[in-house]
């Protein structure tokens, strides 16, 4: 079992990625292999161009990856009530799996994590997190995590989730993943 991470921000460490990397430990913990596209990787990214069949090693290792990914987890700083053009590259690049015979996240479970300084911000960047899954023929998770940093205290002093309703939120996730994942297998 693969399960494949994408997210963060420019600042590295940062929450979103933290929490990601917090799903995907989870998953490993129930035995998967994972790959994390965290911050650093996605700022060096150029910018996709659709028309341009020419890619950076940075890109293939991202399309190759989800390519033979069982499951995805992809998250988002509430940026403005949007995925952050971070995020959104890295999945506009994802046109690269079109024409594969199983293209996109097609029968894929997809974990969602929000991470935004408000609770508006995390409902609705999570709902175009959701959409952007459907359209790309995935299976979003029944529990989609978003978490308001303000209002809420994620991490403890060591960085590991800290607050036990987002530990709870982390671990559900992870189990939904992996049962969603051996079961399209």
């Amino acid at each position: 079992m693969k399960i494949v991470g994408i997210g963060g921000t420019l600042r590295d460490g940062s929450s979103t990625e933290r929490l990601v990397a917090a799903v995907l430990a989870a998953c490993a913990s129930m035995g998967a292999q994972t790959q994390m596209f965290g911050g650093s990787a996605l700022k060096a990214l150029p910018h996709f161009n659709p028309e341009s069949p020419e890619r950076t090693e940075g890109e293939r290792a991202l399309v190759e990856a989800v390519r033979t990914a069982d499951a995805v987890v992809i998250g988002s700083p509430g940026y403005h009530g949007g995925v952050s053009g971070l995020v959104k590259n890295a999945i506009d690049l994802l046109e690269d799996l079109a024409r594969d015979a199983r293209p996109y996240f097609d029968g894929r479970p997809v974990g969602l994590v929000v991470s935004a300084a408000g609770w508006q911000a995390t409902g609705v960047t999570l709902a175009a997190l959701r959409g952007i899954t459907h359209a790309m023929r995935g299976w979003p998770t029944p529990l989609g995590i978003a978490v308001n940093t303000v209002a809420q205290k994620p991490f403890g002093p060591d960085g590991t989730v800290a607050d036990a309703e987002i530990a709870g939120a982390v671990a559900m996730q992870a189990r939904q993943i992996m049962q969603f994942a051996k079961g399209a297998a």
